[in-house]
């Protein structure tokens, strides 16, 4: 839970900084690939922007949304805005002479800007001045009222949205190619289209003598630009996935934290000493490494306390008497190297070390942590477990009973017959060879 919180405040800081920066980047692809494929575009790609009237103070400010074709504002555009309806109307009808192509006609309307629209009256907008059209939303494409307000000079047109869907705010696009168009369209929700034609009727400001208003269109460049309906949609179906694979990411190292807590560090088991069985008896062997100072070291940066181990005292007799590895149940033989744990329990050192290095740091016998320093008891029979204690009382009940018969054989005496062993204190067989070397001979 630790490292998820940690990943999500890290994400969080990320995301606040990037929208301190300008992603051009973003700016450059998109611009690049409107062209190719505008309808497509439209809908993956969605960016905003305002139409604001700088005319009020303070500005008035509609939220809008450029269209997916014409050019894209860099910078924000200034001029008059003029609806269409206030100097245009249909064309003539042109007789056809039979040789031209045949085109898609709309019923032109001035209030939609759906071609073909001719200027009418003594008043019209200039071409060379910076001024913008009002149209609404019906009769026609988007397209083609951005073609027809380019045609009569416009430097942008401003789109309005229909009764039917006031609340829209639609996204524009063409399904042909649009390259054709080079000024710049958006779009803006019915009630904002109602208020600004109420507040150019009511407008005292005029232009060529048309009534007119000065508008400011902007687009907002933001880190969440790229902001879409499928790039939702996809992120609702990976969010599920990287929440999974986040909290198994956790769960992973909060086990392998545990695991490796759980293990003896490697330079600490090499400091253990190890004896060579010879066939007759120990040799001692140093350890291959002994840490330096290992008092303040860290468990879970894999150290440990470096512990007191069997090296550093003689080992008591019932350690020597050992014959057997307790991990793969085999007698010891000649050549054999073996480890002595600080608990006085010897096991192959290949065995052994592969057990605290990579299963636990527990001995297998006793279960002492082989990291921490055993208890310095006064004795060896001490240090001895229970068990053991026992297991060295019943050999040398054995043994004056073995000795009483080589004495008498003939009249063994009551007293030196063993008492039979329960099933917990039950010995392994030893080799008659390996026993006169447990007991010290002198021959």
């Amino acid at each position: 839970m630790i490292h998820l919180l940690v990943f999500i405040v890290l994400f969080s800081q990320v995301a606040f900084a990037a929208q301190s920066l300008h992603i051009n980047w973003i700016r450059k692809f998109s611009s690049t690939v409107r062209d190719e494929g505008a309808w497509l575009w439209g809908w993956v790609w969605a960016a905003d922007g305002t139409v604001s009237v700088v005319d009020r103070t303070p500005p008035v400010i509609f939220p809008a949304r450029p269209a997916s074709f014409g050019i894209e504002l860099n910078d924000p555009l200034l001029g008059y805005v003029i609806p269409l309806s206030s100097f245009t109307a249909a064309c003539p009808q042109m007789p056809s002479n039979g040789t031209s192509s045949p085109h898609v006609r709309y019923e032109a309307d001035p209030t939609f800007g759906c071609p073909e629209l001719c200027t009418v009256g003594p008043h019209h907008p200039d071409p060379s001045e910076s001024w913008i059209a009002l149209v609404q939303r019906g009769g026609c494409p988007f397209v083609e009222k951005a073609r027809q307000a380019q045609r009569l000079g416009a430097k942008a047109v401003v789109v309005g949205g229909d009764r039917n869907n006031p609340d829209a705010l639609l996204n524009m696009y063409s399904e042909r190619d649009a390259s054709d168009v080079k000024i710049a369209a958006t779009y803006i929700k019915h009630w904002d289209y109602v208020a600004l034609s109420a507040m150019i009727a009511a407008s005292n400001t005029s232009h060529d003598g048309l009534r007119t208003l000065s508008l400011l269109l902007s687009m907002e460049y933001s880190p969440w630009e790229w902001y879409s309906p499928i790039l939702t949609f996809v992120l609702i179906l990976l969010l599920p996935s990287l929440l999974t694979s986040i909290t198994l990411l956790v769960h992973r190292l909060r086990a392998a934290r545990a695991a490796q807590r759980e293990r003896a560090p490697e330079n600490i088991v090499h400091s253990f000493p190890w004896r060579i069985w010879t066939g007759s008896g120990w040799e001692k062997q140093e350890p291959a490494y002994v840490p330096a100072d290992a008092a303040g070291a860290d468990l879970e940066e894999g150290t440990a306390p470096h512990p007191s181990t069997s090296h550093d005292r003689e080992l008591p007799a019932w350690a020597e008497q050992q014959v057997d590895c307790a991990i793969c149940l085999e007698m010891f033989v000649k050549g054999d190297r073996v480890r002595v744990l600080p608990c006085f329990h010897m096991f192959h050192l290949d065995e052994i070390d592969e057990w605290l290095i990579t299963k636990k740091k527990l001995c297998p016998v006793c279960k002492a942590d082989v990291t921490r320093p055993p208890a310095q008891d006064a004795g060896d029979h001490a240090s001895c477990p229970p068990s053991t204690e026992r297991e060295q009382s019943s050999r040398e009940s054995q043994l004056s009973f073995a000795e009483s018969e080589q004495s008498t054989p003939s009249q063994p005496s009551p007293t030196s017959v063993p008492l039979p062993l329960s099933d917990d204190e039950h010995l392994p067989l030893l080799q008659e060879g390996s026993s006169s070397r447990q007991y010290g001979t002198t021959s």
